[in-house]
């Protein structure tokens, strides 16, 4: 088995029924079964919860100019529920609307949550943020902007989503890694490739429309 074949993910044989309607609000969330082979040990059926979240994307907005980068407050409940520490930094993300691009959605989440429009664009990774309760699928863009001009709030008003935008150096931004406080994973992943791309974002966004 190769060092690539070792890490990636591959299908499954096991046999899934469902969904299950158990919720619909802000996000859907059904009841699925799972049935799994283990060997001597026989047949292991898995009932569980899955959240919809569908696809999303992130974006990593940079500043080349000014050295920084493009980042926003945003409250979360669940966050606020689990630590008390609810008003959290976070990069640009959001769903993808049925039928939409990606791109497309990560120039629209940018200027939603940022009021930013995005220059030179490109794809960078996708993820699964929390596979094992939700199945979003999560993928990573890094965009060009201007951060000169940065409104104080933003938002998608018919999802009453209230952002607040700031620029940080570039250089703060993966110094962060060293601090505990920053706790979301999108954050975090982000941050992480910045911390073993940065130099290269100029060749990175090159290449890039």
């Amino acid at each position: 088995m190769s060092d690539e074949d070792l890490f990636a993910a591959r299908p499954s044989p096991a046999v899934v029924e469902g969904p299950r309607l158990l919720f619909d609000g802000y996000r859907r969330l059904e009841g699925w079964r799972a049935r799994l082979q283990a060997g001597e040990r026989g047949e292991i059926v898995q009932e569980r919860e899955v959240l919809r979240g569908g696809p999303c994307v992130a974006v990593i907005p940079v500043d080349l100019r000014r050295g920084e980068l493009v980042l926003i407050r945003q409250f979360r409940l669940p966050a606020h529920l689990a630590t008390g520490a609810g008003d959290l930094v976070e990069v640009v993300a959001g769903r993808v609307e049925p039928g939409e691009d990606l791109e497309a959605a990560a120039r629209r989440e940018l200027m939603e949550e940022t009021g930013l429009s995005a220059g030179r664009i490109t794809p960078l990774f996708s993820f699964l943020p929390t596979p094992g309760i939700v199945d979003e699928h999560a993928m990573v863009f890094l965009a060009e902007v201007s951060s000169e001009n940065l409104p104080s709030e933003a938002g998608a008003a018919d999802e009453r989503e209230l952002t607040r935008p700031f620029a940080a150096p570039i250089a703060a931004a993966v110094a962060a890694l060293d601090d505990p406080r920053p706790r979301n994973a999108y954050l975090l992943i982000a941050l992480q490739w910045l911390a073993l791309n940065h130099e290269r974002l100029p060749e990175i966004l090159g290449r890039a429309r």
